[in-house]
């Protein structure tokens, strides 16, 4: 199918570029001797799981939905982390979940001994209160006021019988000296509480297939605990999966002036990368350059009546016109798993680009995806 044939907006996820780094996380996991899932919240497109399947020990969950869709199309191991899970969905759970991640002692103390009985690993998530983000409070588990693990003040030694490990995840798209920082604070804190333990996860947001990642001091901190405290080790990324490895084309509808030059699309901040606005992000725009660096500068826009619908700056060697398309770059991760019908607004369609070249459509969406979401 050529991408002519297919009307924009839409994803393509490249087999090529996620091979790529489903290679490094294999080098990763074996180098270390640990074990990695994938982050389903960054990235849910199962179609492709069988491939994930092949380098992947499972994948992680947030809830009910996630980890049933994890058990049935990805397998390997299921873990699920819940702020705060629902009495009525817990015996359902049970049956998709292998490792349950509570959030506090009170959670722990109520859903634990049923996780345990059923032959479940059990964890507490702990929150060793050392922020090494700025300008991502958002995406920061432990900021101020965090309602996202136990702290130590909270932390009950008397729960240690009910607990199979340990879980922290305080990372988002940073290297590995940010893990090495993150850990001192922990094992200060939680260190003690390790022995006797058969695991700790170390979460996500670990940028392991960017170029710079420095792979080898992951490695040699992955080694250090497990020789330290005999546990296993766990890290879930989600973005580091599918890096790169996704993009959305997009065609401009109309150009209009304001002071500026302005390109409305077919595709929306809003509504199919949401991260745009809630980051905020800039996404990368392939063949274009910041504003006034190339000779025509457009702000980009979606077609919502959302007046904050705008994409951002760019600059491009040509004029966009009518029908010109723009392609975004690292679509894969945070937009198909966040994209929302507001304005009523079409679904993107999703297509897969195997190692050929060859383009298959994998999901269309039409307006009863629309109408179904409503009563």
């Amino acid at each position: 199918m050529g991408e002519a044939c297919i009307n924009t907006p839409y994803f393509v996820v490249d087999e090529l570029r996620l091979v790529k780094n489903l290679e490094i996380l294999k080098q990763v996991s074996e180098a270390a001797g640990c074990r990695i899932l994938l982050a389903q919240k960054a990235f849910s497109m199962f179609s492709c799981y069988p491939l994930l399947r092949q380098y992947l020990a499972g994948s992680t969950a947030s809830g009910l939905y996630e980890a049933r869709l994890g058990k049935e199309e990805f397998g390997g191991e299921t873990h699920v982390f819940s702020p705060a899970y629902k009495p009525e969905e817990f015996d359902e759970l049970l049956h998709y979940a292998d490792h349950f991640v509570f959030n506090s002692p009170a959670q722990l103390r109520r859903f634990g001994p049923m996780a345990k009985a059923a032959g479940k690993q059990v964890g507490l998530r702990v929150n060793p209160e050392c922020s090494t983000q700025e300008g991502h409070a958002i995406y920061d588990p432990c900021a101020p006021g965090s309602r996202l693990g136990t702290t130590l003040a909270n932390f009950d030694p008397e729960l240690l019988p009910l607990l199979d490990g340990l879980h922290f995840h305080t990372l988002c798209e940073q290297d590995s000296d940010a893990l090495e920082t993150t850990l001192a604070a922990f094992e200060e804190k939680f260190g003690p509480y390790l022995t006797g333990l058969k695991w700790l996860n170390l979460g996500g947001g670990h940028h392991i297939t960017r170029d710079d990642y420095d792979r080898e001091r992951l490695i040699r901190l992955v080694r250090g605990l497990r020789e330290k405290y005999g546990v296993e080790v766990y890290l879930e990324p989600g973005e580091a999966v599918v890096l790169n490895a996704g993009f959305l084309e997009s065609s401009v509808l109309e150009v209009v002036h304001n002071g500026m030059d302005i390109a409305i699309l077919d595709t929306s901040a809003a509504c199919h990368m949401p991260d745009v606005l809630e980051m905020p992000y800039r996404p990368p725009v392939i063949g274009a350059g910041l504003p006034e660096e190339k000779a025509y500068t457009y702000r980009l826009g979606g077609p919502t009546c959302l007046a904050g619908d705008v994409i951002g700056d760019y600059s491009f060697d040509a004029p966009l016109t009518e029908g010109s398309r723009v392609t975004f770059g690292d679509m894969a991760l945070y937009t198909m798993v966040k994209t929302n019908t507001f304005n009523g607004m079409p679904l993107p369609s999703i297509v897969w680009r195997d190692k050929d070249g060859n383009l298959t459509l994998v999901k269309q969406f039409g307006y009863e995806d629309f109408k179904n979401r409503l009563s």
